[in-house]
């Protein structure tokens, strides 16, 4: 019981600051800072070097044990099956960033409504967005905002 008490007091610090910030999370920090900001289209630069942190086996376990902390934790808590909106914009981003790679995406969530902006570089990774998000418990709806950009290659010179 002495180990579990500070357990549960820092995790609901982290909540609580977790639920005072924005509630915007990014797949790559080259994405959109909101779901209104105008898109870029990406380099090849920048797409190749999302792609490598995307699909390394690091980043795919830090995203996976990302996702299940979270779910554990409201598991623990006990939660009636709300969601903080950090909690879902996090969970979203990092499911996207896992099976998206090369993309640029922002994701916000409002009260169950997730807000999914930016680009990705081909139309089946577009249409893979709404039922990726949708597998996250707690996603009531979904807007994708985003659109298909491959990324452009850098003028030589």
């Amino acid at each position: 019981m002495k180990k579990l008490t500070p357990f549960l007091i820092s995790t609901i610090l982290l909540l609580g600051a977790a639920a005072c910030g924005d509630n915007v999370a990014r797949t790559d920090g080259d994405a959109p800072d909101t779901a209104a900001d105008t898109i870029a289209t990406p380099s090849a630069e920048q797409a190749q070097s999302g792609q490598e942190e995307s699909t390394s086996e690091v980043r795919r376990r830090q995203l996976d044990a990302d996702i299940r902390a979270r779910e554990e934790r409201d598991q623990a808590l006990g939660t009636d099956g709300t969601r903080a909106d950090a909690d879902l914009a996090s969970e979203v981003r990092s499911k996207l960033e896992a099976n998206l790679p090369a993309s640029f995406l922002t994701v916000e969530a409002e009260e169950g409504v997730v807000t999914v902006a930016g680009t990705v570089p081909t139309p089946e990774q577009l249409a893979r967005i709404e039922p990726l998000a949708r597998e996250i418990r707690g996603v009531q709806n979904v807007n994708v905002k985003a659109r298909v950009e491959p990324a452009k290659p850098q003028p030589e010179g």
